[in-house]
């Protein structure tokens, strides 16, 4: 028998534990925020990072710990659940690897990334094919701290640099619900031909003042698609209920002019199921949870054929 472990993000187990019930996944074990699940489980969005394939390690000490990991791979990411010190010590004599800052649409690492718990005095619970290139799914970027008008654009480069790294310069972008101008910010650093920022209340300035900007002082929700052309990117940081966010996406679906959407579905106070779900019906999106999300999603579709 083998196990898939899914690590749940820091202070949304709950969500995690709801998604396992929805999904009809049963929870084999868990210690601390570390779920297991027998066999090959399903990709999760409240998961900060699955590991698949677990593999029990017997030890006989922190040495002969050391030895059977490395023998099994060179990058390995530590969450302890107990024998925190004895971890960590292991952790000290694995090979490092690179923890800092890096820059937006930085090349991914290359070299997988493991994981692995003490999950008794003498057992390891490892994997060697995790859900991300970075430990335990945190990632961290050289941030600028002059241009964006707020740390929203951390969720646009999280994606970009992970989820899109292919997406090419030219064309259309779009910015729904865009004040203070965070996303136009990365849009337009993108060197998009134009990006349209679209909201009631104006972005600033100094974003503005870049070019290739137009904005336009009005709803997202009353725009026409046909106002547009093709849209290379839609994207939409719009603070509003998940199903008026659906309704406005599948507009711009029905319109058959946009390539690409990268949307953040906000909760107001519990998770809107129901709605989440419903993203997830639209053929080839996908939902994960960013590392700079907090109590939001990322819904994205990527390649839309009209």
């Amino acid at each position: 028998m083998h196990f898939t472990g899914y690590l749940a993000i820091h202070d949304f187990s709950q969500e995690l534990e709801k998604e396992f019930e929805l999904r009809c996944v049963k929870i084999h074990e868990k210690k601390d925020r570390f779920y297991l699940v027998e066999g090959d489980g399903p990709d999760l969005i409240w998961a900060q990072m699955t590991a698949r394939n677990l593999e029990t390690i017997e030890i006989t000490s922190i040495n002969d710990g050391v030895k059977k990991l490395k023998e099994r791979g060179r990058n390995w990411g530590l969450f302890t659940v107990a024998n925190h010190r004895r971890a960590q010590l292991i952790q000290d004599e694995l090979p490092k690897f690179n923890t800092k800052p890096i820059p937006f649409r930085h090349p991914l690492p290359e070299k997988p990334m493991g994981f692995w718990t003490l999950w008794d005095t003498n057992i390891i619970l490892a994997s060697q094919t995790t859900s991300s290139p970075f430990a335990l799914g945190e990632m961290d970027f050289q941030e600028d701290k002059v241009m964006p008008p707020s740390r929203a654009y951390l969720k646009l480069w999280e994606f970009f640099t992970v989820y899109a790294p292919e997406a090419l310069n030219g064309g259309t972008s779009i910015d729904v619900g865009s004040c203070p101008g965070g996303w136009t910010w990365v849009l337009r650093t993108l060197e998009f031909d134009k990006t349209v920022s679209v909201d009631k209340a104006p972005i600033e300035n100094r974003i503005m003042n870049m070019g290739k900007i137009e904005f336009r002082k009005e709803s997202a929700f009353g725009l026409d698609p046909k106002d547009f052309g093709e849209i290379e990117w839609f994207c939409s940081d719009i603070i509003c209920y998940p199903e008026r966010l659906l309704t406005l996406v599948k507009k711009f679906l029905a319109a058959g002019t946009v390539k690409n959407f990268v949307c953040t579905i906000k909760y107001q106070a519990e998770t809107d199921w129901e709605n989440t779900l419903k993203f997830l019906e639209i053929p080839g999106s996908r939902i994960v949870h960013l590392h700079h999300n907090k109590h939001e999603v990322t819904w994205f579709l990527k390649g839309v054929k009209a």
